[in-house]
């Protein structure tokens, strides 16, 4: 374990969890948000695998079976969080929880109750000495400003935060969010994932239960383009050079 107090940023996505230390530049475990095991093993007979073991190079994820801790951006299910914090904190970050304090990027607008839950995961389980929650537009404003210090003079800024089963459009006014100007639209990367599987699976091989495989190849091959008329053409135009149908 290291020594000393340290600062904790845990950013608990849906789709992926992102996780590090205060001050570093980038995150130091970036896996995915949930516990799997293999298809035919029952309860008892297999251990769950849980974040970076499900990218281990001699694990077969596929057929796996996925339980998922949050669910449009929420808590749902603490007992798996705890797994998959226990194995991000312990095993990769190598952190005492005890000697040190968390900040906890949220959506807006979680229910009391599930923010409950969350203190409950985070000062009894863990035993972290403090907690800050913090929203995802308000720190994006703040780092982008922090590296382009003319942000620093614009009074108000619109933040688009696309998560794994969520999107919402925030205005952010001197880093703070004005919640009761935020829309929330509940689709996301997983509807995303959901098409590409159906797409593959009416072309060639079906996958519709190889979810943790074409999130894979999503995040690899997949961007966002900032000129759609173009490179429609272009892959159009690597279509024809492969011989293959439109």
């Amino acid at each position: 374990m290291t020594g000393g107090s340290r600062v904790v940023v845990i950013d608990n996505g849906g789709g992926l969890l992102k996780a590090g230390f205060g001050g570093d530049k980038d995150p130091i475990a970036v896996v995915p948000n949930c516990i799997a095991k293999s298809p035919g093993s029952n309860a008892n007979s297999k251990k769950w695998l849980a974040a970076d073991q499900l990218q281990a190079q001699d694990v077969d994820v596929t057929g796996m079976t996925l339980r998922r801790p949050i669910d449009r951006g929420y808590l749902i299910n603490t007992e798996v969080q705890r797994e998959v914090w226990e194995r991000v904190l312990r095993s990769l970050l190598q952190v005492d929880p005890t000697n040190s304090s968390l900040l906890l990027v949220e959506p807006q607008f979680n229910p009391p109750g599930l923010q409950h839950a969350t203190d409950e995961l985070v000062f009894e389980e863990f035993g972290f000495n403090s907690l800050c929650v913090a929203d995802a537009p308000s720190l994006v404003r703040l780092y982008e400003a922090s590296r382009q210090p003319s942000l620093f003079h614009t009074q108000c800024s619109l933040v688009v935060d696309c998560g794994f089963s969520f999107t919402h459009a925030s205005p952010v006014l001197q880093n703070f969010t004005l919640n009761y100007a935020v829309r929330r639209m509940d689709l996301g990367g997983k509807a995303l994932t959901n098409y590409l599987k159906e797409l593959v699976s009416y072309r060639s091989l079906n996958v519709m239960d190889e979810t943790l495989l074409i999130d894979d190849a999503k995040e690899k091959l997949c961007f966002v383009s900032l000129d759609v008329p173009r490179d429609l053409r272009l892959a159009r135009l690597q279509f024809i050079i492969q011989g293959q149908p439109i």
